[in-house]
Protein backbone atom coordinates (compact mmCIF):
# COMPACT_ATOMS: atom_id res chain seq x y z
CA UNK A 1 0.00 0.00 0.00
CA UNK A 2 1.59 3.61 -0.78
CA UNK A 3 1.48 6.43 1.27
CA UNK A 4 -1.44 8.24 -0.47
CA UNK A 5 -3.70 5.55 1.16
CA UNK A 6 -2.75 6.36 4.88
CA UNK A 7 -4.30 9.05 7.17
CA UNK A 8 -2.25 12.26 7.46
CA UNK A 9 0.42 11.90 9.92
CA UNK A 10 1.23 15.68 10.95
CA UNK A 11 1.67 17.16 14.54
CA UNK A 12 -1.84 18.69 14.03
CA UNK A 13 -3.52 15.31 14.24
CA UNK A 14 -4.63 14.89 17.65
CA UNK A 15 -6.39 11.43 18.46
CA UNK A 16 -8.20 12.68 21.80
CA UNK A 17 -9.53 15.96 20.10
CA UNK A 18 -12.93 16.40 19.45
CA UNK A 19 -12.47 17.53 15.69
CA UNK A 20 -9.74 16.48 13.84
CA UNK A 21 -7.87 18.82 10.84
CA UNK A 22 -9.71 17.81 7.49
CA UNK A 23 -7.67 15.40 5.55
CA UNK A 24 -5.34 16.01 2.65
CA UNK A 25 -6.81 16.14 -0.33
CA UNK A 26 -4.41 13.86 -1.60
CA UNK A 27 -5.83 10.62 0.56
CA UNK A 28 -8.08 8.57 -0.73
CA UNK A 29 -9.50 5.29 1.74
CA UNK A 30 -10.86 3.57 -1.55
CA UNK A 31 -6.89 3.90 -3.37
CA UNK A 32 -6.78 0.54 -2.40
CA UNK A 33 -9.56 -0.75 -4.47
CA UNK A 34 -8.62 0.53 -7.42
CA UNK A 35 -8.88 -1.04 -10.66
CA UNK A 36 -5.63 -2.12 -12.18
CA UNK A 37 -5.02 -0.86 -15.47
CA UNK A 38 -3.48 -3.39 -17.91
CA UNK A 39 -1.96 -2.64 -21.12
CA UNK A 40 -3.21 -3.71 -23.96
CA UNK A 41 -0.29 -5.66 -25.30
CA UNK A 42 -0.13 -7.90 -22.14
CA UNK A 43 -4.52 -8.84 -22.20
CA UNK A 44 -4.50 -12.23 -23.22
CA UNK A 45 -5.95 -12.61 -26.69
CA UNK A 46 -9.75 -15.51 -26.92
CA UNK A 47 -8.60 -17.89 -28.79
CA UNK A 48 -10.44 -18.21 -32.55
CA UNK A 49 -13.17 -21.09 -32.70
CA UNK A 50 -12.56 -23.29 -35.45
CA UNK A 51 -15.35 -24.22 -37.85
CA UNK A 52 -16.34 -27.90 -37.66
CA UNK A 53 -16.38 -28.04 -41.16
CA UNK A 54 -14.57 -31.56 -41.11
CA UNK A 55 -18.12 -34.13 -40.76
CA UNK A 56 -19.34 -32.74 -44.51
CA UNK A 57 -15.90 -32.86 -45.66
CA UNK A 58 -15.11 -36.71 -44.34
CA UNK A 59 -18.78 -37.22 -45.93
CA UNK A 60 -18.15 -36.30 -49.42
CA UNK A 61 -14.80 -37.75 -49.45
CA UNK A 62 -16.28 -41.18 -48.50
CA UNK A 63 -18.96 -41.13 -50.95
CA UNK A 64 -15.91 -39.91 -54.03
CA UNK A 65 -14.36 -43.14 -52.35
CA UNK A 66 -16.85 -45.36 -52.85
CA UNK A 67 -17.88 -43.83 -55.86
CA UNK A 68 -14.32 -44.21 -57.50
CA UNK A 69 -13.99 -47.93 -56.53
CA UNK A 70 -17.69 -48.18 -58.21
CA UNK A 71 -16.50 -46.86 -61.71
CA UNK A 72 -13.27 -48.81 -61.04
CA UNK A 73 -14.80 -52.04 -60.33
CA UNK A 74 -17.31 -51.69 -63.82
CA UNK A 75 -14.42 -50.29 -65.85
CA UNK A 76 -11.88 -53.48 -64.43
CA UNK A 77 -14.92 -56.41 -65.41
CA UNK A 78 -16.00 -54.71 -68.42
CA UNK A 79 -12.56 -54.85 -69.73
CA UNK A 80 -11.89 -58.70 -68.93
CA UNK A 81 -11.18 -60.81 -71.56
CA UNK A 82 -14.13 -63.31 -72.62
CA UNK A 83 -17.56 -63.23 -73.46
CA UNK A 84 -21.19 -62.25 -71.99
CA UNK A 85 -23.59 -64.49 -73.83
CA UNK A 86 -27.34 -64.19 -73.20
CA UNK A 87 -30.52 -65.61 -74.01
CA UNK A 88 -33.29 -62.61 -74.56
CA UNK A 89 -36.72 -63.92 -74.25
CA UNK A 90 -39.84 -61.60 -75.05
CA UNK A 91 -42.81 -62.90 -73.67
CA UNK A 92 -46.59 -62.99 -74.73
CA UNK A 93 -48.27 -63.25 -71.64
CA UNK A 94 -51.41 -65.03 -71.43
CA UNK A 95 -54.03 -62.52 -70.39
CA UNK A 96 -56.62 -65.19 -69.23
CA UNK A 97 -53.95 -66.98 -67.15
CA UNK A 98 -51.14 -65.21 -66.30
CA UNK A 99 -51.55 -63.31 -62.73
CA UNK A 100 -50.57 -59.70 -62.75
CA UNK A 101 -46.80 -59.09 -62.50
CA UNK A 102 -46.16 -62.96 -63.32
CA UNK A 103 -44.14 -63.85 -66.66
CA UNK A 104 -46.68 -67.27 -67.43
CA UNK A 105 -46.72 -67.21 -71.20
CA UNK A 106 -44.67 -68.30 -74.87
CA UNK A 107 -41.14 -66.58 -75.52
CA UNK A 108 -42.16 -65.45 -78.92
CA UNK A 109 -39.37 -64.00 -79.05
CA UNK A 110 -35.99 -65.62 -78.80
CA UNK A 111 -32.58 -63.70 -79.17
CA UNK A 112 -28.84 -65.39 -78.36
CA UNK A 113 -27.03 -62.41 -77.43
CA UNK A 114 -23.20 -62.72 -77.29
CA UNK A 115 -20.71 -59.14 -76.71
CA UNK A 116 -17.01 -59.51 -76.05
CA UNK A 117 -15.92 -55.66 -75.39
CA UNK A 118 -12.18 -56.51 -76.38
CA UNK A 119 -12.58 -57.96 -79.43
CA UNK A 120 -14.74 -56.09 -79.63
CA UNK A 121 -17.89 -58.07 -81.57
CA UNK A 122 -21.85 -58.31 -81.05
CA UNK A 123 -23.72 -61.04 -82.29
CA UNK A 124 -27.16 -61.75 -82.33
CA UNK A 125 -29.48 -64.35 -83.67
CA UNK A 126 -33.21 -65.08 -83.92
CA UNK A 127 -34.74 -68.42 -83.77
CA UNK A 128 -37.78 -68.87 -84.88
CA UNK A 129 -40.77 -69.21 -82.21
CA UNK A 130 -42.30 -71.97 -84.39
CA UNK A 131 -39.17 -74.19 -84.56
CA UNK A 132 -39.48 -77.83 -83.65
CA UNK A 133 -37.00 -78.94 -81.34
CA UNK A 134 -37.15 -81.47 -78.23
CA UNK A 135 -37.62 -79.78 -74.72
CA UNK A 136 -35.90 -81.24 -71.91
CA UNK A 137 -38.50 -83.45 -69.82
CA UNK A 138 -41.39 -82.26 -72.48
CA UNK A 139 -40.75 -83.49 -75.78
CA UNK A 140 -40.96 -82.36 -79.20
CA UNK A 141 -42.73 -79.26 -79.29
CA UNK A 142 -42.92 -75.88 -80.51
CA UNK A 143 -39.54 -73.88 -78.97
CA UNK A 144 -41.64 -71.23 -77.35
CA UNK A 145 -43.70 -73.65 -75.23
CA UNK A 146 -40.27 -74.27 -73.07
CA UNK A 147 -40.92 -71.33 -71.30
CA UNK A 148 -44.65 -71.81 -71.01
CA UNK A 149 -44.52 -75.30 -70.07
CA UNK A 150 -42.24 -74.70 -66.89
CA UNK A 151 -43.77 -71.59 -65.81
CA UNK A 152 -47.57 -72.77 -65.58
CA UNK A 153 -45.91 -75.88 -63.61
CA UNK A 154 -43.26 -73.73 -61.09
CA UNK A 155 -43.10 -69.90 -61.00
CA UNK A 156 -39.74 -68.34 -61.87
CA UNK A 157 -38.57 -71.50 -63.81
CA UNK A 158 -39.40 -70.46 -67.19
CA UNK A 159 -36.40 -68.96 -68.31
CA UNK A 160 -33.91 -71.74 -67.38
CA UNK A 161 -36.20 -74.06 -69.47
CA UNK A 162 -35.72 -72.07 -72.31
CA UNK A 163 -32.27 -71.60 -71.99
CA UNK A 164 -31.68 -75.77 -71.16
CA UNK A 165 -33.73 -76.18 -74.51
CA UNK A 166 -31.29 -73.94 -76.65
CA UNK A 167 -28.68 -75.69 -75.21
CA UNK A 168 -29.63 -79.21 -75.50
CA UNK A 169 -30.49 -78.20 -79.43
CA UNK A 170 -27.81 -75.57 -80.16
CA UNK A 171 -25.33 -77.03 -78.40
CA UNK A 172 -23.80 -73.72 -76.55
CA UNK A 173 -23.66 -72.54 -73.35
CA UNK A 174 -26.02 -69.35 -72.26
CA UNK A 175 -25.42 -68.75 -68.14
CA UNK A 176 -28.04 -65.76 -68.47
CA UNK A 177 -30.87 -64.49 -69.21
CA UNK A 178 -33.32 -61.41 -69.88
CA UNK A 179 -36.73 -61.61 -70.15
CA UNK A 180 -39.10 -59.25 -71.14
CA UNK A 181 -43.20 -58.54 -71.03
CA UNK A 182 -44.36 -57.10 -74.16
CA UNK A 183 -46.36 -54.77 -72.74
CA UNK A 184 -43.73 -53.50 -70.53
CA UNK A 185 -41.41 -52.91 -73.62
CA UNK A 186 -43.72 -50.07 -74.71
CA UNK A 187 -43.45 -48.60 -71.92
CA UNK A 188 -39.83 -48.41 -72.15
CA UNK A 189 -40.10 -47.14 -75.50
CA UNK A 190 -42.44 -44.56 -74.42
CA UNK A 191 -40.01 -43.85 -71.42
CA UNK A 192 -37.03 -43.14 -73.96
CA UNK A 193 -39.52 -40.96 -75.82
CA UNK A 194 -40.06 -43.09 -78.44
CA UNK A 195 -37.80 -44.65 -81.65
CA UNK A 196 -36.71 -43.68 -84.82
CA UNK A 197 -36.53 -46.45 -87.61
CA UNK A 198 -35.84 -46.29 -91.15
CA UNK A 199 -37.13 -48.81 -93.79
CA UNK A 200 -36.28 -49.67 -97.09
CA UNK A 201 -39.64 -50.57 -98.28
CA UNK A 202 -43.27 -50.88 -97.08
CA UNK A 203 -43.07 -53.11 -93.73
CA UNK A 204 -45.91 -54.16 -91.57
CA UNK A 205 -48.32 -51.46 -92.82
CA UNK A 206 -45.63 -48.79 -92.77
CA UNK A 207 -44.36 -47.07 -95.73
CA UNK A 208 -40.84 -46.77 -96.87
CA UNK A 209 -39.18 -44.02 -95.63
CA UNK A 210 -38.24 -42.48 -91.60
CA UNK A 211 -40.73 -43.22 -88.99
CA UNK A 212 -40.64 -42.26 -85.25
CA UNK A 213 -42.71 -44.66 -83.39
CA UNK A 214 -43.92 -44.55 -79.44
CA UNK A 215 -44.10 -46.98 -77.49
CA UNK A 216 -47.46 -49.02 -79.11
CA UNK A 217 -46.65 -48.61 -82.75
CA UNK A 218 -43.01 -49.84 -82.12
CA UNK A 219 -44.47 -53.03 -79.92
CA UNK A 220 -46.77 -53.40 -83.27
CA UNK A 221 -44.78 -53.17 -85.83
CA UNK A 222 -42.01 -55.70 -83.85
CA UNK A 223 -44.79 -58.48 -83.91
CA UNK A 224 -47.27 -57.76 -87.15
CA UNK A 225 -47.00 -60.49 -89.71
CA UNK A 226 -49.39 -57.95 -91.98
CA UNK A 227 -48.20 -59.26 -95.68
CA UNK A 228 -45.37 -61.39 -94.26
CA UNK A 229 -44.59 -64.08 -91.91
CA UNK A 230 -42.61 -65.09 -89.22
CA UNK A 231 -38.68 -64.28 -90.47
CA UNK A 232 -39.84 -60.90 -91.58
CA UNK A 233 -41.53 -60.67 -87.71
CA UNK A 234 -38.08 -61.33 -86.61
CA UNK A 235 -36.44 -59.00 -88.86
CA UNK A 236 -38.33 -56.65 -87.37
CA UNK A 237 -38.09 -57.18 -83.98
CA UNK A 238 -34.38 -56.56 -84.54
CA UNK A 239 -34.81 -53.22 -86.25
CA UNK A 240 -36.95 -52.17 -82.76
CA UNK A 241 -34.29 -53.63 -80.87
CA UNK A 242 -31.62 -51.54 -82.38
CA UNK A 243 -33.45 -48.53 -83.32
CA UNK A 244 -33.88 -48.95 -79.09
CA UNK A 245 -29.72 -49.53 -78.46
CA UNK A 246 -29.10 -46.46 -80.88
CA UNK A 247 -31.26 -44.23 -79.06
CA UNK A 248 -30.11 -45.34 -75.69
CA UNK A 249 -26.11 -44.73 -77.05
CA UNK A 250 -27.19 -41.12 -77.87
CA UNK A 251 -26.28 -38.71 -75.58
CA UNK A 252 -29.26 -36.52 -75.41
CA UNK A 253 -31.38 -39.33 -74.12
CA UNK A 254 -29.60 -39.47 -70.92
CA UNK A 255 -31.35 -36.90 -69.39
CA UNK A 256 -34.01 -39.44 -69.41
CA UNK A 257 -32.10 -42.25 -67.64
CA UNK A 258 -34.17 -41.50 -64.23
CA UNK A 259 -37.36 -42.94 -66.26
CA UNK A 260 -36.44 -45.15 -68.36
CA UNK A 261 -34.59 -47.21 -65.68
CA UNK A 262 -37.51 -47.84 -63.22
CA UNK A 263 -39.41 -48.62 -66.45
CA UNK A 264 -36.89 -51.17 -67.53
CA UNK A 265 -36.87 -53.11 -64.43
CA UNK A 266 -40.33 -53.19 -64.08
CA UNK A 267 -40.73 -55.05 -66.72
CA UNK A 268 -37.53 -57.68 -66.70
CA UNK A 269 -36.55 -60.38 -64.97
CA UNK A 270 -33.06 -61.18 -65.55
CA UNK A 271 -30.10 -63.20 -63.78
CA UNK A 272 -27.78 -60.95 -65.68
CA UNK A 273 -24.81 -59.67 -62.85
CA UNK A 274 -24.11 -55.90 -62.46
CA UNK A 275 -21.36 -55.93 -63.68
CA UNK A 276 -21.93 -57.66 -66.53
CA UNK A 277 -23.83 -55.18 -67.89
CA UNK A 278 -21.23 -52.38 -68.47
CA UNK A 279 -19.06 -55.26 -70.26
CA UNK A 280 -22.55 -55.37 -73.08
CA UNK A 281 -22.85 -51.80 -73.09
CA UNK A 282 -19.12 -50.83 -73.83
CA UNK A 283 -19.03 -54.01 -76.67
CA UNK A 284 -22.06 -52.07 -77.97
CA UNK A 285 -20.48 -49.11 -77.94
CA UNK A 286 -17.13 -49.72 -79.35
CA UNK A 287 -18.81 -51.91 -82.28
CA UNK A 288 -21.73 -49.09 -83.69
CA UNK A 289 -25.19 -50.56 -83.61
CA UNK A 290 -24.95 -50.18 -87.47
CA UNK A 291 -21.94 -52.81 -87.27
CA UNK A 292 -23.94 -55.53 -85.02
CA UNK A 293 -23.83 -59.03 -86.47
CA UNK A 294 -27.36 -59.64 -86.35
CA UNK A 295 -28.79 -62.14 -88.06
CA UNK A 296 -31.98 -64.99 -88.22
CA UNK A 297 -32.59 -68.34 -89.07
CA UNK A 298 -34.14 -67.65 -92.46
CA UNK A 299 -36.65 -70.11 -94.58
CA UNK A 300 -33.99 -71.60 -96.16
CA UNK A 301 -32.83 -73.59 -92.79
CA UNK A 302 -35.86 -74.93 -91.98
CA UNK A 303 -38.22 -77.64 -93.53
CA UNK A 304 -41.95 -76.73 -92.85
CA UNK A 305 -44.53 -79.35 -92.40
CA UNK A 306 -47.46 -80.02 -90.21
CA UNK A 307 -48.00 -82.16 -86.92
CA UNK A 308 -50.28 -85.03 -86.30
CA UNK A 309 -52.19 -82.64 -84.53
CA UNK A 310 -52.40 -79.65 -87.42
CA UNK A 311 -49.99 -77.60 -86.15
CA UNK A 312 -47.89 -75.99 -88.76
CA UNK A 313 -44.49 -75.43 -87.26
CA UNK A 314 -40.94 -75.97 -88.76
CA UNK A 315 -38.46 -78.48 -88.83
CA UNK A 316 -35.01 -77.13 -88.54
CA UNK A 317 -32.07 -77.99 -90.82
CA UNK A 318 -29.32 -79.00 -88.42
CA UNK A 319 -26.70 -79.60 -90.84
CA UNK A 320 -26.81 -75.79 -91.50
CA UNK A 321 -27.99 -74.04 -88.01
CA UNK A 322 -25.11 -75.17 -86.28
CA UNK A 323 -22.42 -74.43 -88.75
CA UNK A 324 -23.64 -70.76 -88.56
CA UNK A 325 -24.13 -70.97 -84.76
CA UNK A 326 -20.31 -71.89 -84.78
CA UNK A 327 -19.80 -69.17 -87.10
CA UNK A 328 -21.34 -66.52 -85.03
CA UNK A 329 -20.57 -67.76 -81.50
CA UNK A 330 -16.93 -69.79 -81.59
CA UNK A 331 -16.49 -72.42 -79.13
CA UNK A 332 -19.59 -73.85 -76.21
Amino acid sequence: MNDSTLPPTDSSFDPLAETQPSPSLDYDPLAAYQPIRIPKEARPRPKARRRKSGGCLGCLGVFGVFLALIIGAMLFFAFLPGKTRVLILGIDLNSDRAPAGSFLGRSDTIVILQADPLKPQVSMLSIPRDLWVNIPGVGENRINTAHFFAEANQEGTGAQAAIQTIEANFGIRIPYYVRLRFEGFSQIVDAMGGVDITLEEPMAGLDAGKHHLNGKEALAFARSRKGADDFFRMQQGQMVVMAAMKKMLNPLTWWRLPVIVPAFFSAVDTNLPVWQMPRIGLAVLRVGVDNLDHRTITREMVQPFVTEGGAQVLGPRWEVILPLVQEMFGIP
